[in-house]
């Protein structure tokens, strides 16, 4: 792990001069943590990853986001290392250097045209190398994972048990409509409000594309009507007008095209239990326990699907 300590060596490596100062982490999220490194006037965001990721793959999302930048969508620039890598190790800890960005905090009622300018703006990147289709996006949890997590979780009396258990035939009978993508294009793959921030003048930023790849611009689409309509058809229509009027390749017109967030969705709350039940995780509890609860009050269901689809229409 990063420790303010290792500023200088972060410095040498980005080749970033100056006389660095570390501090953090500022931000983290499921697979890394924020640090930010002043030196002298310029700041940049150092993110410091938990999960493995080899160079290619570093690579590939780095080049997505730099065509991404250079066409005009506003997202953090890429700092590659001395030697023109995307990756390093400091410290025993692989990290990644972006210039930094002044953001608000995460609003999934920001302006849905905007919103939907955007993605289409990334849809249309067509950047030819990327990373491969995965299971997370496209695989279901599996009715035999989801009763199994609700037993594992009523045995160790977790709070929200009962309440899963309540959803668990549907998530199952959701999992029925999930189809293999198909249109295969370079997409970010994570436009949660999380990734997708306003800054503090005014831009919209497009942040965590490391996890970039190919997927169908359709279901990532639907990823994104469902993210940000906030259960009201105008912004739903809103959304998904700026979207095609900017040109995006996706269309939402029946209930396959939400296999992605119906995958990824599962596979966010499934590994949100697994963390909660998992002993050596226990000072997470609080974060797994809300990301579990933010999956089970602003659920997917069939109605949800049914109600984007009609104002799509």
């Amino acid at each position: 792990m990063l420790t303010t300590h290792d500023a200088e060596a972060i410095g040498i490596a980005f080749g970033l001069g100056g006389d660095p100062v570390l501090t953090g982490p500022v931000a983290r999220g499921e697979v890394g943590q924020i640090w930010k490194l002043a030196t002298g006037t310029t700041q940049w965001a150092i993110k410091e990853t938990f999960e493995p990721s080899t160079p290619t793959e570093a690579e590939n999302d780095a080049t997505l986001q730099e065509h991404a930048a250079a066409s005009g969508i506003h997202v953090p620039l890429v700092r590659r290392t001395t030697r023109g890598d995307v990756l390093t190790t400091v410290a025993g800890s692989l990290i990644r250097a972006y210039s930094w960005v002044e953001l608000c905090t995460s609003d999934p009622t920001i302006d849905p045209a905007l919103v939907g300018r955007t993605v289409a703006s990334i849809h249309r990147l067509n950047v030819p190398a990327a990373n491969a289709v995965h299971p997370w996006y496209t695989d279901p949890v599996g009715a035999d994972a989801w009763h199994g997590l609700v037993l594992r979780l009523r045995q160790a009396s977790a709070p929200f048990a009962d309440h899963l258990a309540e959803q668990c035939n549907e998530l199952v009978a959701l999992e029925s409509l999930l189809r293999a993508p198909t249109e295969l294009l370079a997409c970010h793959r994570d436009l949660f409000a999380d990734n997708v921030l306003a800054t503090t003048s005014g831009e919209l930023c497009v942040i965590d594309w490391e996890n970039s790849g190919l997927a169908d611009p359709s279901q990532e689409l639907a990823v994104v009507l469902f993210e940000y309509s906030c259960g009201d058809d105008n912004r739903t229509r809103t959304l998904y007008e700026a979207y095609l009027d900017g040109g995006g390749p996706g269309r939402v017109s029946e209930p396959c095209d939400f296999s992605m967030l119906i995958a990824q969705l599962g596979h966010i709350c499934e590994i949100a239990c697994q963390r909660w039940l998992d002993p050596t995780r226990a000072n997470q509890i609080d974060r797994n326990t809300a990301r579990i609860n933010e999956f089970l009050d602003h659920r997917l269901t069939f109605d949800t699907i049914d109600q984007i689809l009609a104002a799509t229409l």
